[in-house]
């Protein structure tokens, strides 16, 4: 490994300000040979990407638009060039959630705003020690990860109980065997494994959300809600998590809990449109239809181009009750589409609920036009008439 000065440095914060004092500290130890910055998850993972820029170490903050810095380090450590970079997390408070999200991606360390030139060079010195000098529970979880990686999952889980018995305080190797437990079909296996780990390690969020996928498939409803809400409770930020249990709420009918979920993806992700619009259609078709439809007009709002939504705005505002908006946006709609029958199946229907028949029989004959046999628009005209 190389020496500190030698090193190349990635410091990733939203302030500008921050970046520059973590240059400056690092240069005031004379630790770095060269430095890249940005300012946010996402441009950093675009940078080492497209730059195919080799990195020695990674100091990153974690709270920042587009992608968290948690966000990032999973990214990381699922790619084979980049997973083993030390990664210093810098956080403005070490609370539970924090902490949890931490640990679930393996980060190597952190440190709390603000901290003094000292205390970033120490807790640097200490990750570089660790790099060199592993724990035999690293050793074996590295291993276990290699050999799975060429498809010896036996293999793997006999380092990751070897790895059980160098450290028998962490909760790391038994989720893992969990985890290739689930690889191999043994859910019983896994089952105890996870158990194992929440026993020993309350706030281990990933055995809290996978206890709640196998009792999802084993068609225990309560006990998969139980674990799933457990891991939002310690974890509240992994949207993919939040919005798997959302789903899994409104499939029990327990809309109320649900909204709740989703309303904690979208004040967590306030940036992502694609989320959002995921967030959306899963209220739009689930009974959630106010929320649905403030979540619609924010994306087109931030994304005029996915003019596709308005269709699915005006249908989420007519099943939320609001019929005369409905009827703007889904003119609005097929102006720009053109010949939608859905849309003007839906324009009659509302102008139906509006007692306004002739309207209602204009859109219902031009859909006979464009489909002559639409049994639908037939019976509402033989209804009109």
């Amino acid at each position: 490994m190389k020496l500190p000065k030698d090193m190349i440095f990635l410091i990733i914060d939203d302030m500008d300000n921050m970046r520059r004092s973590i240059r400056a500290m690092l240069r005031l130890i004379h630790f770095g040979k060269d430095f890249y910055e940005a300012a946010n998850g996402r441009d950093a993972l675009k940078m080492l990407e497209k730059n195919d820029l080799t990195v020695d170490f990674i100091i990153s903050d974690y709270k920042m638009p587009h992608m968290t810095g948690t966000e990032l380090l999973h990214r990381l450590r699922s790619n084979r060039k980049y997973r083993d970079i030390p990664f210093l997390m810098i956080t403005a408070e070490a609370n539970q959630e924090v902490v949890a999200e931490a640990a679930e991606h393996d980060v190597d360390a952190y440190m709390t705003k603000p901290f003094v030139t000292a205390s970033l060079e120490q807790k640097i010195l200490e990750l570089l020690h660790q790099a060199v000098n592993p724990s035999p529970l690293t050793l074996h979880m590295k291993n276990a990860r290699d050999l799975e990686e060429k498809g010896d999952v036996d293999g793997a889980m006999n380092e990751a109980k070897k790895a059980t018995a160098a450290n028998a305080n962490s909760s790391r190797p038994l989720r893992e065997l969990g985890r290739l437990s689930v690889k191999k079909g043994d859910f019983k296996g896994a089952l105890r494994y996870f158990l194992k780990a929440i026993e020993l390690n309350r706030l281990d969020v990933t055995s809290y959300h996978y206890l709640g996928q196998i009792y999802y498939k084993a068609g225990d409803i309560p006990k998969a809600c139980e674990h799933f809400a457990t891991a939002m409770e310690i974890s509240p930020r992994h949207s993919d998590r939040a919005i798997n249990f959302s789903k899994l709420l409104l499939k029990q009918n327990r809309l109320k809990e649900a909204e709740k979920v989703l309303k904690l993806v979208l004040r967590n992700n306030i940036d992502d449109i694609d989320l959002k619009e995921d967030v959306a259609e899963a209220c739009g078709q689930n009974g959630l239809y106010e929320m649905g439809a403030k979540a619609f007009e924010e994306i087109l709002k931030a994304d005029p181009e996915r003019f596709y939504l308005k269709k699915n705005l005006g249908m989420t505002l007519r099943r939320a009750g609001h019929n005369l908006e409905a009827v703007k946006i889904l003119e609005e709609a097929l102006a720009k589409i053109g010949d939608d029958i859905e849309i003007m199946m839906e324009l009659a229907y509302i102008y139906m609920d509006l007692k306004m028949p002739m309207r209602a029989d204009k859109w219902a004959t031009r859909i006979i036009r464009v489909d002559p046999e639409h049994a639908a628009a037939r019976e509402l005209l033989l209804e009109i008439s």
